[in-house]
């Protein structure tokens, strides 16, 4: 699957139009909860189990830019700088949060 379209839908949401004619639909939040890059994962990791408060960064959900990567995925760089996670496309398509794919991930 490949993007043939991605698009802000809302200050917190974008699309993505799939080349299969599937409208996905991202939060900004979730996407960068789940940055695949070293760093993020490893964090992630560090803070499994623990209660901790959330610290917010300026930026941290909002989008800067997106470059496509090759044919397989896509780079985002956020707004408070972070830039180092490859979203592969088919990691991608595994987060969809439109109706149809979050009825499908309840079953």
């Amino acid at each position: 699957m490949i993007p043939a379209r991605i698009e802000r839908i809302s200050d917190s949401e974008i699309s993505i139009t799939w080349n299969d004619r599937h409208v996905g639909k991202y939060t900004l939040r979730r996407l960068r909860d789940v940055c695949p890059c070293a760093s993020c994962k490893a964090d992630r990791e560090e803070q499994k189990g623990k209660v901790t408060l959330p610290v917010f960064k300026p930026g941290e959900f909002e989008i800067r830019n997106i470059t496509p990567v090759g044919q397989y995925a896509i780079q985002i760089v956020w707004g408070d700088g972070h830039g180092t996670g490859l979203y592969t496309y088919e990691y991608l398509r595994s987060l969809c949060e439109c109706d149809e794919c979050s009825a499908r991930n309840l079953s």
